[in-house]
């Protein structure tokens, strides 16, 4: 069981482009990893910056601290649907602890310059710390290049590992005490918890069958060709999908230029019908599956302006999409935009 962490750590860390694979800890999804930073680092008087482009993982977390005396801007993304650094850099004041964002959004499908963002916040010594639910495993990500001095990942999406697995690499000149404490089966006379890593972040028993189908999923990507082959073939599905349904009367798509700089994810609505009864007509009548609502991520909704409209429904392909799958979905989407008008 150790061997299996050890090499899980192992992977993970060169999959991240980290150096130190003791700085891979392991959580139960990213929401547990991203709630376990910023509760570790954000304390009453400290300001944080973030954007309005998060899922409630980040977005939740934020209000709490904020209500604690947090003081918490939200930067806006623009009608293409990207954050300019800039504007993150305009908010960095003195008492600025932590940056976090999202850095492929869940809905909309843009992916973020972090890059950019990272060198102002290292340059400006602010911790800054990604959220890479959408993108680990699907995007390149490499933590020493980009400027990240935290990823928080989940294991059970694009890097196709089982529910209940995620984490975070924290680089090696970042220093996190944590919010929690509790067993670790090292040095159990202390009565503080243990500081060294991974055990500084890490508490109780891991969730070791977990971890080992993670590991076998990173042997499993390596066989597909590795990140970039698996990107370009989702993104050649999503696009089809995306071209497919752009010319049906009544279908309205929102910051779906998928040229550079996107996720082969993108959201969309119907005239006339409401996306829940999208989702559902195209489900029960077609059998094709796609995700309806907020999706955890009202102030993307608010920015698309969707909100009111109680969200949009979402399409998107995977590595196990076919061509066949992306016709049928066109053809019932084509069917569910006539029975609308």
């Amino acid at each position: 069981a150790e061997e299996t962490l050890a090499d899980g750590r192992r992977a993970l860390t060169e999959f991240f482009g980290g150096s130190d694979p003791n700085r891979l800890v392991f959580s139960y999804n990213v929401t547990d990893a991203l709630n376990l930073l910023i509760s570790s680092v954000l304390k009453p008087g400290d300001h944080a910056i973030t954007t309005c482009l998060e899922h409630n993982s980040v977005l939740r977390p934020m209000y709490m601290h904020r209500e604690r005396g947090v003081e918490v801007d939200f930067v806006p993304f623009d009608s293409r649907g990207f954050v300019d650094p800039e504007d993150i850099a305009c908010c960095i004041r003195p008492n600025t602890k932590l940056v976090v964002m999202n850095h492929g959004s869940n809905v909309i499908g843009t992916i973020q310059p972090v890059a950019e963002v990272g060198r102002i916040c290292r340059e400006r010594g602010v911790l800054f710390a990604i959220d890479a639910a959408q993108t680990a495993g699907l995007v390149e990500i490499d933590v020493e290049t980009m400027n990240i001095d935290v990823v928080c990942f989940t294991g059970h999406k694009s890097l196709f590992g089982p529910t209940g697995t995620g984490g975070m690499y924290v680089g090696e000149h970042v220093d996190v005490w944590p919010c929690r404490s509790g067993g670790t089966g090292v040095k159990s006379a202390l009565r503080s918890q243990v500081e060294e890593y991974p055990w500084r972040m890490e508490f109780g028993t891991l969730n070791t069958m977990g971890i080992a189908g993670l590991l076998a999923a990173q042997k499993w990507i390596a066989k597909r060709g590795g990140v970039q082959a698996i990107f370009e073939h989702e993104m050649e599905h999503a696009r089809r999908l995306r071209d497919g349904i752009a010319g049906i009367e009544g279908v309205r798509l929102y910051c779906d230029d998928m040229s550079h700089d996107h996720l082969p994810v993108f959201v969309f609505n119907i005239d006339g019908l409401p996306a829940g009864q999208v989702g559902e007509l195209l489900d029960v009548e077609h059998d094709v599956i796609t995700r309806t609502g907020l999706h955890c991520a009202p102030r993307v909704h608010e920015g698309i302006g969707t909100a009111e409209a109680d969200g949009t429904v979402r399409f998107s392909p995977g590595v196990f999409t076919t061509d066949e799958d992306v016709e049928r979905a066109i053809a019932a989407v084509a069917d569910v935009a006539e029975y609308a008008q």
